[in-house]
């Protein structure tokens, strides 16, 4: 074979590849949608996994194979517990964990599967990611007895997996801001902030020995056992917020931990929740929230100020998208009436990855303009949120 031959062949398999990659994205009827392309063996067996899920909006029993011979192109993983099952397999088979659980995500949205979430065996094939923690806490009123430990044993693994990413950040971030907001003139070696120390001393700086001398040491003081600050967690718990809500649980347990730092957890729809005395164990809060139901956010600030004892050394954290069911004035005035007392409040939209939420703009804006900072946080921000809120230096909104 020639150059030119060889350049040739190269061409057309890379065509081909490129017809192969674009029949899979595009899905089709009885094997080719107009490109030419058959599908065989694995490529079939990935197409047939995807075209059960995303071929329609319609969902529906029935197998995806006996619809597209048919010519009928139609969503399904069969009318039961089994077809559902060999379909878990399939997609864990072919594609990684992250769009595993993205697919997972997208099944129980489009084709109505959450009931299947309430059977043991279900359960034990999926996998876990945030998400499907926040619909198993959704379903938890309607869980039986027989699931619920299986349930709980989904989330507690989710809950682990983020403790290991987050928890030692967490504290780390947080205990250093307590520590840095003692100074001491007085600093131990290991104590000592030279930055602050050298622009402290410019004025003794020695030019023929190119040094500066320290008359004034300025240091970190080591935070006492005492309770130096107190933050308070105030989290929505209506639906669109659920996996800020499980993001919330674990830093509020990681936040616990930290012996000189007071934290309070609420949760609230129209109701208010203080789930205080279960934050040492995120599960048992996930569990005892009830996600779902309006938002009455002013009820709920009301009820967070009614507990704050010391307001100049608090921070209050509202995790919510603001669609105000209460009396939006009221809580914007709320908010007005804990700033001007010396109190720290960060809104935070949403607390997970995806970004911005759908949120009320109008109600983000008016509070705004008081000062607060209104944003959407990924979880690994949170920690550098928190240090700069605890140490009142401006918060790394993104």
């Amino acid at each position: 074979m020639n150059g030119t031959d060889a350049a040739d062949a190269a061409r057309a398999a890379a065509d081909a590849e490129r017809v192969r990659r674009w029949r899979l994205v595009l899905g089709g009827t009885g094997g080719s949608d107009g490109t030419g392309c058959v599908l065989a063996g694995p490529d079939r067996a990935v197409d047939d996994a995807l075209g059960a899920l995303y071929d329609s909006t319609a969902g529906g029993a029935g197998s995806a194979g006996s619809r597209r011979a048919a010519g009928e192109r139609s969503a399904g993983l069969g009318g039961s517990a089994p077809g559902v099952a060999r379909w878990l397999g399939d997609i864990r088979r072919y594609f990684p964990a992250p769009v595993v659980q993205v697919m997972q995500r997208d099944a129980i949205e489009r084709l109505g599967l959450s009931a299947l979430l309430l059977e043991p065996e279900m359960l034990e094939a999926l996998e876990p990611d945030v998400h499907l923690a926040a619909t198993l806490v959704s379903l938890g009123a309607a869980m039986p007895e027989t699931t619920r430990e299986t349930a709980r044993t989904v989330v507690r693994g989710v809950v682990r997996q983020l403790e290991q990413r987050l928890a030692s950040r967490t504290r780390a971030a947080v205990a250093g801001a307590l520590d840095r907001s003692a100074r001491t003139a007085r600093p131990r070696r290991a104590d000592i902030d030279w930055g602050r120390t050298i622009r402290a001393n410019l004025k003794n700086y020695l030019p023929e020995q190119r040094t500066v001398v320290p008359e004034r040491l300025v240091g970190y003081g080591r935070a006492a056992q005492s309770v130096r600050k107190e933050v308070v967690l105030c989290i929505d718990q209506s639906g669109s917020m659920a996996p800020s809500v499980v993001y919330a649980s674990v830093f509020g347990a990681v936040l616990a931990s930290v012996r000189s730092l007071s934290t309070r957890l609420v949760a609230f729809d129209t109701s208010v929740a203080d789930l205080t005395d279960l934050i040492g164990d995120p599960v048992d809060v996930l569990f005892a929230a009830q996600l779902g139901g309006g938002t009455d956010i002013n009820r709920a600030l009301a009820y967070c100020q009614s507990r704050i004892a010391r307001p100049a050394e608090t921070v209050v954290v509202l995790i919510s998208d603001l669609h105000e069911g209460g009396v939006r004035g009221e809580a914007t005035r709320r908010v007005a009436a804990m700033r001007a007392a010396g109190t720290a409040v960060v809104v935070l939209l949403a607390l997970s990855d995806e970004g911005a939420p759908a949120h009320d703009r109008e109600h983000a804006a008016a509070l705004a303009a008081l000062g607060v900072p209104v944003f959407a946080c990924t979880p690994d921000l949170f920690p550098e949120v928190m240090a700069a809120a605890i140490e009142g230096r401006p918060l790394p909104a993104p």
